[in-house]
């Protein structure tokens, strides 16, 4: 053991050899402290080091003790906090890491290290927004390069154009500095180039394997586009050197209810929730994670915990809405509105409330401000989302000119020959949900979820650098030879392989916009089953108003943007019945209800299945459901949302012009 420092030493230098051995061997760094504190009691320095080595010794708890007399004694000193910080929350303590992490950036905003560890927090409770300016924080301050520490400062303040153009500036120069291309790599992703961005990472990654902010980065980059399977092996990566860090933890969780490992989920969430017991969010997305699992009654605790510790949180009183199956008390009302009249709520939490209100007066029957509610909340979610209806009409002209009778001909036996593919496609609340939970009773078919993998082939056939730009897709369809329709179909089986959990042989992805790539799914999968599942327009309209989405059904949210998507929709399906006749199974929502078993017979017989008796009593099926019918389908079937929408009737007007004859036609299809 290293001696005390005696009257020929001084406690500098004793000091200075203790910070040396902080970084390679703590346990004696630890020793040298505690001496120099028998010498010097108190002594500031020392006991920020003697917490330090205990931390990195895996002594949490004693970090956590002779840091918090620290800070007791220097309450001023921010690099104190930051180390509280770090010890609380390798204790498992996350609320209060939080707290102490905030303390020492409000004493100095420039400590790059501890917006970081800030950020690694937030993103463990689902703090998205927050997280992103962390990390965003920790860029602009963890350099020293002035044109880098500009582009921090652009990116924080979202200026992307002058962050980009500093960036390449910097680039040109120094093409290795993988903190230059991992913030670049940041600029990508807030432009929605996901494919540049997750290049520049994989170069980061090359460069420097062990930079594991670019390989969080790009596990949350995977995330945001689905990619499970390539997500959690960045994962497992970062927990193999770090086991403990939340938010690697958090990201793991939401990656495995991709996958529909629910039961692992709900696991790790409920983890997270022991180090954060405090924080709205991570209660939010557990209630999420046990919604999916059925677990309805525990959702409905969790939810409601969120809303006690986050008033204000109006997701949160969305997602209790969005059950379907509960009803407000008028004191959780008047919670609402009273929220509504702050000026602090946030444009996310008030199109939320706006939402939940909403649905909180159609159930007591108020119409006339409950569509008030439901059209404030939508204007507000419009103004975020920039959907361009014109583009959609767009695709549909161009795929209507592309896929002919003879082009199909010309292509006959192209892509993979796999049978296991069954696409159920249409319009969100068009009755979807329900003929999966009818298919998947069946023993020899598997429910999934809404895939994301078409979409995804088609994106990257038709990569664009801007809106502005125009696909390449579908036309490029036309240019590809057999070998490479077969790829895309093998690509297509391979992705969706992580998502099938039984050895039954059929499985469903019910994407509902699949409807726009049948052309795609005809070259690619041949033998794969389409569904078409239909609803009177005014009710599956009138329904997705209704709706808040989480994401990707931005179409939604004005009421001729709805009904040109359902025209467009109908319009392209009616193409197919021409080119490809009897390739695709309508189901009429309203005959379905009138008469079950007969439309489930015909179901059944379309995609190659005898008859089961299971499929009738679709309801006692106990499989997760994600979509927001998730509780409807585990009731008998109902008739009494059919006419739903006559209530809303006067209100109307702007979507049945946007319908058009398609409303008028229903449910036969006009001559397009």
């Amino acid at each position: 053991m290293n001696s005390a420092p005696g009257p020929t030493g001084t406690v500098e230098v004793a000091l200075g050899h203790t910070a040396r051995l902080l970084a390679t061997d703590p346990a004696t760094a630890a020793e040298q402290a505690a001496e120099i504190l028998k010498v010097v009691p108190e002594h500031p320095q020392a006991m920020l080091m003697l917490g330090v080595a205990r931390r990195r010794t895996g002594d949490v708890s004693g970090a956590v003790e002779i840091l918090s007399n620290l800070v007791a004694k220097q309450p001023q000193a921010p690099v104190a906090h930051f180390e509280l910080g770090l010890a609380l929350g390798a204790a498992g303590q996350g609320d209060a890491a939080v707290n102490a992490l905030r303390r020492a950036l409000e004493l100095k905003p420039d400590l790059g290290d501890a917006w970081r560890a800030l950020g690694d927090h937030l993103t463990a409770i689902d703090d998205a927004q927050g997280a992103d300016e962390a990390y965003a924080r920790h860029i602009q301050y963890s350099t020293r390069d002035p044109r880098l520490m500009e582009a921090g400062s652009a990116l924080v303040e979202n200026r992307i154009a002058v962050a980009e153009a500093l960036l390449r500036e910097h680039l040109k120069e120094h093409p290795t500095d993988v903190a230059a291309i991992r913030m670049l790599a940041e600029v990508a992703a807030r432009l929605g180039r996901n494919e540049d961005g997750e290049n520049l990472l994989r170069r980061c990654l090359e460069l420097a394997p062990s930079f594991n902010a670019a390989r969080f980065n790009l596990a949350q980059l995977f995330y945001r586009q689905s990619k499970a399977a390539e997500g959690l092996a960045e994962v497992e990566r970062l927990l193999a050197a770090e086991p403990r860090h939340p938010g690697y933890r958090n990201l793991k969780a939401a990656l495995l209810s991709i996958v529909g490992e629910y039961a692992q989920a709900i696991e790790t969430y409920a983890g997270v929730l022991a180090e954060y017991p405090q924080q709205a969010k991570a209660w939010m997305s557990y209630g999420h994670a046990l919604k999916t699992a059925g677990r309805q009654e525990e959702a409905i605790r969790a939810y409601r915990r969120s809303i006690e510790l986050k008033p204000a949180l109006g997701e949160a009183y969305w997602s209790l809405a969005n059950m379907k199956t509960i009803r407000f008390t008028p004191a959780e009302l008047e919670a609402m509105r009273a929220q509504l009249e702050t000026d602090k709520l946030s444009h996310e939490d008030r199109f939320h409330f706006h939402f939940a209100i909403g649905k909180a007066l159609e159930d007591t029957a108020e119409y006339p401000e409950s569509f008030e509610h439901y059209d404030r909340g939508n204007s507000l979610r419009r103004a975020g989302v920039g959907y361009d209806a014109d583009e959609t009409s767009g695709h549909v002209r161009r795929a209507k000119t592309l896929f002919t009778t003879e082009f199909f001909a010309e292509r006959a036996r192209t892509g993979s020959q796999s049978p296991d593919p069954i696409f159920v496609v249409g319009l969100p609340r068009s009755g979807s949900t329900l003929l999966e939970q009818i298919l998947s009773s069946h023993p020899q078919v598997e429910g999934t979820m809404e895939l994301p993998y078409i979409v995804g082939i088609a994106r990257s056939l038709g990569p664009r650098r801007s809106r502005a730009e125009t696909s390449k897709y579908p036309e490029i369809l036309a240019t590809l030879d057999s070998a490479e329709l077969l790829a895309l179909g093998t690509r297509y089986l391979h992705e969706a392989r992580i998502q099938r959990k039984t050895q039954a042989p059929y499985f469903i992805d019910k994407m509902p916009n699949n409807w726009a790539h049948v052309g795609l799914i005809q070259l690619i999968l041949p033998n794969a089953k389409i569904i078409d599942a239909r609803r009177h327009p005014l009710g599956c309209c009138f329904s997705g108003f209704k709706q808040h989405f989480a994401r990707g059904q931005h179409f939604t949210y004005g009421l001729e943007d709805i009904g040109r998507y359902y025209h467009d929709y109908v319009e392209l399906m009616a193409h197919f019945d021409v080119v490809l006749p009897g390739r695709v199974h309508r189901v009429i929502y309203e005959k379905l209800i009138d008469d079950f078993e007969a439309e489930v017979r015909r179901l059944l017989e379309y995609c190659g299945l005898s008859f089961d008796e299971r499929c009738l009593r679709f309801y006692e099926n106990e499989r997760a459901v994600r979509t927001a019918s998730s509780e409807q389908v585990r009731q008998p079937i109902f008739r009494d949302a059919v006419e739903h929408w006559r209530n809303y009737e006067p209100w109307l007007g702007p979507l049945k012009s946007a319908l058009g004859p398609v409303l008028e036609a229903y449910p036969s299809t006009p001559p397009f």
